[in-house]
Protein backbone atom coordinates (compact mmCIF):
# COMPACT_ATOMS: atom_id res chain seq x y z
CA UNK A 1 0.00 0.00 0.00
CA UNK A 2 1.28 3.47 -0.89
CA UNK A 3 1.97 5.49 2.24
CA UNK A 4 -0.05 8.64 2.64
CA UNK A 5 2.26 11.59 3.43
CA UNK A 6 -0.60 13.25 5.32
CA UNK A 7 -0.72 10.34 7.78
CA UNK A 8 3.04 10.47 8.25
CA UNK A 9 2.89 14.20 8.97
CA UNK A 10 0.00 13.73 11.41
CA UNK A 11 1.93 11.06 13.32
CA UNK A 12 4.83 13.51 13.73
CA UNK A 13 2.57 16.37 14.79
CA UNK A 14 0.75 14.22 17.36
CA UNK A 15 3.90 12.99 19.06
CA UNK A 16 4.38 9.59 17.37
CA UNK A 17 1.65 7.93 19.46
CA UNK A 18 -1.79 8.08 17.88
CA UNK A 19 -5.14 6.41 17.45
CA UNK A 20 -7.16 6.09 14.28
CA UNK A 21 -9.44 8.84 15.54
CA UNK A 22 -6.46 11.15 16.19
CA UNK A 23 -5.23 10.84 12.61
CA UNK A 24 -8.68 10.97 11.01
CA UNK A 25 -9.48 14.22 12.82
CA UNK A 26 -6.06 15.76 12.29
CA UNK A 27 -5.99 15.07 8.55
CA UNK A 28 -9.70 14.98 7.81
CA UNK A 29 -9.31 11.47 6.41
CA UNK A 30 -11.84 8.69 6.07
CA UNK A 31 -11.73 6.48 9.18
CA UNK A 32 -11.17 3.28 7.21
CA UNK A 33 -8.42 4.86 5.11
CA UNK A 34 -6.77 6.23 8.25
CA UNK A 35 -6.83 2.78 9.84
CA UNK A 36 -5.42 1.10 6.73
CA UNK A 37 -2.75 3.78 6.40
CA UNK A 38 -1.67 3.45 10.03
CA UNK A 39 -1.49 -0.33 9.78
CA UNK A 40 0.63 -0.12 6.63
CA UNK A 41 2.88 2.55 8.12
CA UNK A 42 3.32 0.60 11.37
CA UNK A 43 4.22 -2.52 9.41
CA UNK A 44 6.77 -0.78 7.19
CA UNK A 45 8.29 1.63 9.72
CA UNK A 46 8.61 -0.67 12.72
CA UNK A 47 5.63 0.75 14.63
CA UNK A 48 3.97 -0.94 17.60
CA UNK A 49 0.36 -1.67 18.50
CA UNK A 50 -0.87 -0.91 22.01
CA UNK A 51 -4.17 -2.49 23.04
CA UNK A 52 -6.17 -1.12 25.99
CA UNK A 53 -8.48 -3.18 28.19
CA UNK A 54 -11.42 -1.57 26.43
CA UNK A 55 -10.17 -3.03 23.14
CA UNK A 56 -9.08 0.31 21.71
CA UNK A 57 -5.80 0.42 19.80
CA UNK A 58 -3.04 3.03 19.83
CA UNK A 59 -0.12 3.08 17.39
CA UNK A 60 3.39 3.92 18.61
CA UNK A 61 6.01 4.92 16.03
CA UNK A 62 9.77 5.49 16.36
CA UNK A 63 10.72 9.13 15.96
CA UNK A 64 13.07 8.28 13.10
CA UNK A 65 10.48 6.29 11.13
CA UNK A 66 11.06 8.41 7.99
CA UNK A 67 14.73 7.43 8.01
CA UNK A 68 13.67 3.79 8.38
CA UNK A 69 11.42 4.11 5.35
CA UNK A 70 14.09 5.86 3.28
CA UNK A 71 16.62 3.15 4.02
CA UNK A 72 14.10 0.39 3.45
CA UNK A 73 12.51 1.47 0.20
CA UNK A 74 14.35 2.63 -2.88
CA UNK A 75 11.14 3.99 -4.35
CA UNK A 76 10.86 6.54 -1.58
CA UNK A 77 14.39 7.71 -2.29
CA UNK A 78 13.68 7.94 -6.01
CA UNK A 79 10.56 9.99 -5.32
CA UNK A 80 12.50 12.39 -3.13
CA UNK A 81 15.22 12.72 -5.79
CA UNK A 82 12.61 13.34 -8.47
CA UNK A 83 10.96 16.04 -6.35
CA UNK A 84 14.30 17.83 -6.10
CA UNK A 85 14.93 17.46 -9.84
CA UNK A 86 11.41 18.64 -10.66
CA UNK A 87 11.86 21.77 -8.54
CA UNK A 88 14.90 22.65 -10.66
CA UNK A 89 13.12 21.80 -13.93
CA UNK A 90 10.04 23.78 -12.97
CA UNK A 91 12.21 26.76 -12.07
CA UNK A 92 13.84 26.58 -15.51
CA UNK A 93 10.40 26.40 -17.13
CA UNK A 94 9.26 29.43 -15.18
CA UNK A 95 12.19 31.60 -16.19
CA UNK A 96 12.19 30.37 -19.81
CA UNK A 97 9.25 32.61 -20.76
CA UNK A 98 11.11 35.70 -19.57
CA UNK A 99 14.28 34.59 -21.34
CA UNK A 100 12.35 34.04 -24.59
CA UNK A 101 10.75 37.49 -24.31
CA UNK A 102 14.11 39.21 -23.85
CA UNK A 103 15.70 37.22 -26.69
CA UNK A 104 12.75 38.07 -28.93
CA UNK A 105 13.09 41.80 -28.26
CA UNK A 106 16.87 41.75 -28.67
CA UNK A 107 16.61 39.76 -31.90
CA UNK A 108 13.98 42.10 -33.31
CA UNK A 109 15.91 45.30 -32.62
CA UNK A 110 19.25 43.85 -33.70
CA UNK A 111 17.62 42.84 -36.98
CA UNK A 112 16.14 46.34 -37.37
CA UNK A 113 19.54 47.91 -36.73
CA UNK A 114 21.25 45.61 -39.25
CA UNK A 115 18.64 46.39 -41.91
CA UNK A 116 18.87 50.13 -41.32
CA UNK A 117 22.68 50.04 -41.45
CA UNK A 118 22.56 48.00 -44.66
CA UNK A 119 20.11 50.41 -46.26
CA UNK A 120 22.18 53.40 -45.19
CA UNK A 121 25.34 51.79 -46.62
CA UNK A 122 23.53 51.01 -49.86
CA UNK A 123 22.39 54.62 -50.19
CA UNK A 124 25.93 55.84 -49.53
CA UNK A 125 27.26 53.60 -52.30
CA UNK A 126 24.66 54.98 -54.69
CA UNK A 127 25.57 58.55 -53.79
CA UNK A 128 29.29 57.93 -54.30
CA UNK A 129 28.45 56.76 -57.82
CA UNK A 130 27.25 60.24 -58.74
CA UNK A 131 23.92 60.59 -57.05
CA UNK A 132 22.66 63.63 -55.19
CA UNK A 133 24.19 63.81 -51.70
CA UNK A 134 20.98 65.27 -50.33
CA UNK A 135 19.18 62.06 -51.28
CA UNK A 136 21.56 60.10 -49.04
CA UNK A 137 20.93 62.44 -46.20
CA UNK A 138 17.22 62.13 -46.69
CA UNK A 139 17.38 58.31 -46.53
CA UNK A 140 19.30 58.39 -43.28
CA UNK A 141 16.91 60.86 -41.74
CA UNK A 142 13.93 58.69 -42.72
CA UNK A 143 15.09 55.52 -40.99
CA UNK A 144 17.52 56.37 -38.24
CA UNK A 145 15.40 58.79 -36.19
CA UNK A 146 12.63 56.17 -36.15
CA UNK A 147 15.06 53.60 -34.79
CA UNK A 148 16.29 55.90 -32.06
CA UNK A 149 12.69 56.81 -31.24
CA UNK A 150 11.86 53.16 -30.55
CA UNK A 151 15.14 52.81 -28.70
CA UNK A 152 13.92 55.57 -26.37
CA UNK A 153 10.70 53.61 -25.85
CA UNK A 154 12.79 50.56 -24.88
CA UNK A 155 14.47 52.55 -22.12
CA UNK A 156 11.12 53.98 -21.08
CA UNK A 157 9.86 50.50 -20.25
CA UNK A 158 13.08 49.42 -18.58
CA UNK A 159 13.22 49.43 -14.75
CA UNK A 160 14.09 52.69 -13.06
CA UNK A 161 13.67 54.90 -16.16
CA UNK A 162 12.81 58.52 -15.39
CA UNK A 163 12.82 60.97 -18.31
CA UNK A 164 12.93 63.96 -15.96
CA UNK A 165 15.21 63.39 -13.01
CA UNK A 166 17.84 60.79 -12.18
CA UNK A 167 17.35 61.49 -8.51
CA UNK A 168 13.73 60.22 -8.75
CA UNK A 169 15.00 57.14 -10.54
CA UNK A 170 17.38 56.37 -7.66
CA UNK A 171 14.58 56.90 -5.13
CA UNK A 172 12.30 54.41 -6.89
CA UNK A 173 15.11 51.89 -7.14
CA UNK A 174 15.84 52.17 -3.41
CA UNK A 175 12.13 51.84 -2.54
CA UNK A 176 11.89 48.63 -4.59
CA UNK A 177 14.90 47.15 -2.84
CA UNK A 178 13.50 48.08 0.59
CA UNK A 179 10.15 46.43 -0.21
CA UNK A 180 12.02 43.20 -0.94
CA UNK A 181 10.05 41.51 -3.70
CA UNK A 182 10.38 37.77 -3.29
CA UNK A 183 10.03 37.05 -6.99
CA UNK A 184 12.81 37.60 -9.51
CA UNK A 185 12.09 39.40 -12.78
CA UNK A 186 12.23 36.22 -14.88
CA UNK A 187 9.87 34.42 -12.48
CA UNK A 188 7.53 37.42 -12.51
CA UNK A 189 7.11 36.99 -16.27
CA UNK A 190 5.72 33.48 -15.77
CA UNK A 191 3.51 34.74 -12.93
CA UNK A 192 2.22 37.55 -15.16
CA UNK A 193 1.39 35.09 -17.93
CA UNK A 194 -0.06 32.15 -16.06
CA UNK A 195 -0.52 33.20 -12.45
CA UNK A 196 0.64 31.21 -9.44
CA UNK A 197 -1.68 28.24 -9.32
CA UNK A 198 -4.96 27.52 -7.55
CA UNK A 199 -4.95 29.16 -4.10
CA UNK A 200 -7.57 26.61 -2.98
CA UNK A 201 -5.80 23.47 -4.14
CA UNK A 202 -5.89 22.23 -0.52
CA UNK A 203 -9.51 23.24 0.06
CA UNK A 204 -10.85 19.71 0.57
CA UNK A 205 -8.03 18.89 2.97
CA UNK A 206 -8.76 22.05 4.96
CA UNK A 207 -12.48 21.33 4.90
CA UNK A 208 -12.15 17.88 6.47
CA UNK A 209 -9.44 18.98 8.89
CA UNK A 210 -11.71 21.72 10.22
CA UNK A 211 -14.74 19.41 10.39
CA UNK A 212 -12.68 16.80 12.25
CA UNK A 213 -11.43 19.45 14.67
CA UNK A 214 -14.96 20.73 15.34
CA UNK A 215 -16.18 17.21 16.10
CA UNK A 216 -13.25 16.58 18.45
CA UNK A 217 -13.73 19.96 20.16
CA UNK A 218 -17.33 18.97 21.01
CA UNK A 219 -16.42 15.54 22.32
CA UNK A 220 -17.32 13.53 19.22
CA UNK A 221 -21.01 14.49 19.12
CA UNK A 222 -22.47 17.41 17.14
CA UNK A 223 -25.58 18.78 15.52
CA UNK A 224 -25.73 19.31 11.77
CA UNK A 225 -25.78 23.09 12.22
CA UNK A 226 -22.33 22.93 13.80
CA UNK A 227 -20.91 21.33 10.64
CA UNK A 228 -22.91 23.31 8.05
CA UNK A 229 -20.48 26.32 7.96
CA UNK A 230 -17.83 23.99 6.51
CA UNK A 231 -19.95 22.39 3.78
CA UNK A 232 -21.25 23.50 0.40
CA UNK A 233 -24.52 23.00 -1.48
CA UNK A 234 -26.69 22.99 1.63
CA UNK A 235 -30.32 23.01 0.44
CA UNK A 236 -32.97 25.44 1.56
CA UNK A 237 -36.47 24.87 2.88
CA UNK A 238 -37.84 21.44 3.70
CA UNK A 239 -34.93 19.69 1.95
CA UNK A 240 -32.61 21.14 4.54
CA UNK A 241 -34.52 19.45 7.36
CA UNK A 242 -33.58 16.00 6.07
CA UNK A 243 -29.89 16.86 6.70
CA UNK A 244 -28.73 14.68 3.82
CA UNK A 245 -25.64 16.88 3.55
CA UNK A 246 -24.30 15.14 6.69
CA UNK A 247 -24.02 11.77 4.94
CA UNK A 248 -20.47 12.38 3.58
CA UNK A 249 -19.36 13.38 7.10
CA UNK A 250 -20.84 10.22 8.61
CA UNK A 251 -19.17 8.10 5.93
CA UNK A 252 -15.75 9.69 6.32
CA UNK A 253 -15.59 9.61 10.13
CA UNK A 254 -17.66 6.45 10.70
CA UNK A 255 -20.39 8.30 12.56
CA UNK A 256 -23.96 7.36 13.33
CA UNK A 257 -27.13 9.41 13.84
CA UNK A 258 -28.96 9.57 17.16
CA UNK A 259 -32.55 10.75 17.53
CA UNK A 260 -33.65 12.89 20.45
CA UNK A 261 -37.06 12.52 22.20
CA UNK A 262 -38.16 15.64 20.28
CA UNK A 263 -37.31 14.02 16.96
CA UNK A 264 -34.11 16.00 16.35
CA UNK A 265 -31.13 14.21 14.81
CA UNK A 266 -27.64 14.55 16.23
CA UNK A 267 -24.47 12.79 15.12
CA UNK A 268 -22.17 10.63 17.23
CA UNK A 269 -18.59 9.72 16.18
CA UNK A 270 -17.20 7.13 18.61
CA UNK A 271 -13.93 6.66 16.72
CA UNK A 272 -13.08 10.34 17.14
CA UNK A 273 -13.62 10.08 20.90
CA UNK A 274 -10.64 7.76 21.33
CA UNK A 275 -7.26 9.45 21.65
CA UNK A 276 -3.74 8.51 22.66
CA UNK A 277 -3.34 11.66 24.75
CA UNK A 278 -5.69 14.11 26.38
CA UNK A 279 -7.36 16.28 23.74
CA UNK A 280 -7.59 20.01 24.29
CA UNK A 281 -9.98 22.08 22.13
CA UNK A 282 -8.18 23.54 19.14
CA UNK A 283 -8.95 26.88 17.47
CA UNK A 284 -10.96 26.53 14.29
CA UNK A 285 -12.37 29.23 11.95
CA UNK A 286 -16.11 29.92 12.33
CA UNK A 287 -16.61 28.85 8.70
CA UNK A 288 -14.59 27.46 5.81
CA UNK A 289 -13.23 30.38 3.81
CA UNK A 290 -11.91 30.01 0.29
CA UNK A 291 -9.05 32.23 -0.78
CA UNK A 292 -9.53 34.69 -3.62
CA UNK A 293 -7.60 34.14 -6.81
CA UNK A 294 -4.77 36.59 -7.41
CA UNK A 295 -3.75 37.80 -10.83
CA UNK A 296 -0.08 37.52 -9.90
CA UNK A 297 2.17 37.45 -6.85
CA UNK A 298 4.60 39.69 -8.74
CA UNK A 299 4.77 43.33 -7.66
CA UNK A 300 2.84 45.99 -9.57
CA UNK A 301 6.14 47.34 -10.90
CA UNK A 302 7.10 43.92 -12.24
CA UNK A 303 3.71 43.53 -13.90
CA UNK A 304 3.96 46.98 -15.49
CA UNK A 305 7.43 46.12 -16.74
CA UNK A 306 6.10 42.89 -18.26
CA UNK A 307 3.30 44.81 -20.01
CA UNK A 308 5.82 47.34 -21.31
CA UNK A 309 8.16 44.66 -22.64
CA UNK A 310 5.25 42.89 -24.31
CA UNK A 311 4.27 46.15 -25.98
CA UNK A 312 7.86 46.76 -27.09
CA UNK A 313 7.94 43.26 -28.58
CA UNK A 314 4.77 43.89 -30.62
CA UNK A 315 5.83 47.36 -31.78
CA UNK A 316 9.29 46.16 -32.67
CA UNK A 317 7.83 43.21 -34.58
CA UNK A 318 5.53 45.52 -36.55
CA UNK A 319 8.47 47.79 -37.39
CA UNK A 320 10.51 44.79 -38.47
CA UNK A 321 7.62 43.57 -40.58
CA UNK A 322 7.46 46.88 -42.45
CA UNK A 323 11.18 46.65 -43.20
CA UNK A 324 10.92 43.02 -44.30
CA UNK A 325 7.93 43.70 -46.53
CA UNK A 326 10.28 43.83 -49.46
CA UNK A 327 11.66 40.30 -49.63
CA UNK A 328 14.75 41.48 -51.48
CA UNK A 329 16.22 42.97 -48.27
CA UNK A 330 16.45 39.60 -46.53
CA UNK A 331 17.76 37.98 -49.70
CA UNK A 332 20.46 40.63 -50.15
CA UNK A 333 21.63 40.74 -46.52
CA UNK A 334 21.10 37.04 -45.76
CA UNK A 335 22.42 35.46 -42.56
CA UNK A 336 20.68 36.79 -39.44
CA UNK A 337 18.05 38.72 -41.38
CA UNK A 338 17.05 35.65 -43.40
CA UNK A 339 16.69 33.70 -40.16
CA UNK A 340 14.62 36.46 -38.54
CA UNK A 341 12.35 36.59 -41.58
CA UNK A 342 11.77 32.84 -41.34
CA UNK A 343 10.57 33.12 -37.71
CA UNK A 344 8.95 36.56 -38.03
CA UNK A 345 5.41 35.33 -37.37
CA UNK A 346 6.60 33.49 -34.27
CA UNK A 347 8.11 36.70 -32.92
CA UNK A 348 4.94 38.68 -33.62
CA UNK A 349 2.67 35.89 -32.33
CA UNK A 350 4.65 35.58 -29.09
CA UNK A 351 4.28 39.31 -28.44
CA UNK A 352 0.53 39.23 -29.12
CA UNK A 353 0.02 36.11 -27.00
CA UNK A 354 2.15 37.60 -24.23
CA UNK A 355 -0.44 40.34 -23.69
CA UNK A 356 -3.58 38.47 -24.76
CA UNK A 357 -3.24 35.52 -22.36
CA UNK A 358 -2.99 37.69 -19.18
CA UNK A 359 -5.89 39.85 -20.41
CA UNK A 360 -8.15 36.82 -20.84
CA UNK A 361 -6.95 35.44 -17.50
CA UNK A 362 -7.74 38.75 -15.76
CA UNK A 363 -11.43 38.59 -16.73
CA UNK A 364 -11.55 34.86 -15.89
CA UNK A 365 -10.21 35.61 -12.39
CA UNK A 366 -12.90 38.25 -11.85
CA UNK A 367 -15.58 35.68 -12.72
CA UNK A 368 -13.91 33.03 -10.56
CA UNK A 369 -13.64 35.33 -7.54
CA UNK A 370 -17.32 36.24 -7.79
CA UNK A 371 -18.12 32.54 -7.35
CA UNK A 372 -15.67 32.22 -4.46
CA UNK A 373 -17.20 35.20 -2.67
CA UNK A 374 -20.70 33.80 -3.15
CA UNK A 375 -19.70 30.46 -1.58
CA UNK A 376 -17.90 32.20 1.27
CA UNK A 377 -20.96 34.32 1.95
CA UNK A 378 -23.23 31.26 2.11
CA UNK A 379 -20.91 29.49 4.56
CA UNK A 380 -20.62 32.66 6.61
CA UNK A 381 -24.41 32.83 6.84
CA UNK A 382 -24.40 29.30 8.24
CA UNK A 383 -21.87 30.44 10.83
CA UNK A 384 -24.09 33.39 11.77
CA UNK A 385 -27.07 31.06 12.22
CA UNK A 386 -24.99 28.93 14.58
CA UNK A 387 -23.68 31.95 16.46
CA UNK A 388 -27.23 33.26 16.96
CA UNK A 389 -28.72 29.89 17.85
CA UNK A 390 -32.33 30.00 18.99
CA UNK A 391 -33.73 27.93 21.84
CA UNK A 392 -34.57 24.98 19.59
CA UNK A 393 -31.03 24.76 18.18
CA UNK A 394 -29.48 25.19 21.63
CA UNK A 395 -31.61 22.32 22.93
CA UNK A 396 -30.52 20.18 19.99
CA UNK A 397 -26.82 20.93 20.63
CA UNK A 398 -27.36 20.21 24.33
CA UNK A 399 -28.79 16.80 23.51
CA UNK A 400 -25.76 16.04 21.31
CA UNK A 401 -23.48 16.75 24.26
CA UNK A 402 -25.02 13.81 26.11
CA UNK A 403 -22.99 11.60 23.76
CA UNK A 404 -19.79 13.62 24.15
CA UNK A 405 -16.88 11.73 25.65
CA UNK A 406 -13.12 11.35 25.52
CA UNK A 407 -11.45 7.98 25.85
CA UNK A 408 -7.72 8.39 26.51
CA UNK A 409 -5.59 5.26 26.11
CA UNK A 410 -3.06 5.46 28.93
CA UNK A 411 -0.07 3.19 29.45
CA UNK A 412 -1.59 1.70 32.58
CA UNK A 413 -4.67 0.66 30.57
CA UNK A 414 -2.67 -1.51 28.16
CA UNK A 415 -3.15 -5.26 28.17
CA UNK A 416 -0.84 -5.87 25.20
CA UNK A 417 1.83 -4.06 23.23
CA UNK A 418 3.91 -5.37 20.35
CA UNK A 419 6.97 -3.57 21.77
CA UNK A 420 7.85 -6.50 24.04
CA UNK A 421 7.37 -10.25 24.03
CA UNK A 422 3.92 -11.48 25.08
CA UNK A 423 5.36 -13.81 27.79
CA UNK A 424 7.30 -10.94 29.36
CA UNK A 425 4.15 -8.83 29.42
CA UNK A 426 2.20 -11.61 31.12
CA UNK A 427 4.90 -11.98 33.79
CA UNK A 428 4.92 -8.22 34.38
CA UNK A 429 1.15 -8.18 34.74
CA UNK A 430 0.91 -11.38 36.81
CA UNK A 431 -0.25 -9.63 39.95
CA UNK A 432 -2.88 -7.66 38.07
CA UNK A 433 -4.14 -10.79 36.29
CA UNK A 434 -4.33 -12.71 39.60
CA UNK A 435 -6.23 -9.89 41.21
CA UNK A 436 -8.67 -9.80 38.30
CA UNK A 437 -9.30 -13.55 38.53
CA UNK A 438 -9.81 -13.28 42.31
CA UNK A 439 -12.32 -10.47 41.79
CA UNK A 440 -14.26 -12.56 39.29
CA UNK A 441 -14.24 -15.59 41.64
CA UNK A 442 -15.48 -13.48 44.52
CA UNK A 443 -18.24 -11.93 42.47
CA UNK A 444 -19.33 -15.34 41.23
CA UNK A 445 -19.52 -16.88 44.67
Amino acid sequence: MVRDPRIMKAVEQLGYRVTVGDVAAQVGLNINLAEQGLLALASEAGGHLQVAESGEIAYLFPKHFRAILRNKFLRVRLQEWWQKIWRVLFYLIRISFGVILILSIVLIFVAIAVILIAISASNSDNDSGGGDSRHSSGGGIFFMPNFWLWSDMWWFFSPGYDPYDRRHRRQRKSSRSSSGSEMSFLESIFSFLFGDGNPNADLEDRRWQEIGTVIRNFGGAVAAEQIAPYLDDIPEGYKRESEDYMLPVLTRFNGRPEVSPDGDIVYHFPDLQTTASSWQPQPVPPYLQEKLWRFSRASSGQNMLAIGLGGVNIIGALMLGSLLRDGLIAAQIGGLIAFVQSIYWLLLGYGIGFLTIPLIRYFWIQWKNSQVEARNQKRQQQGVILGQADATLQKKIGYAQQFAAQNVIKNEDLVYTSETDLLDQQLERKDKIDAEWQRRLDSGS
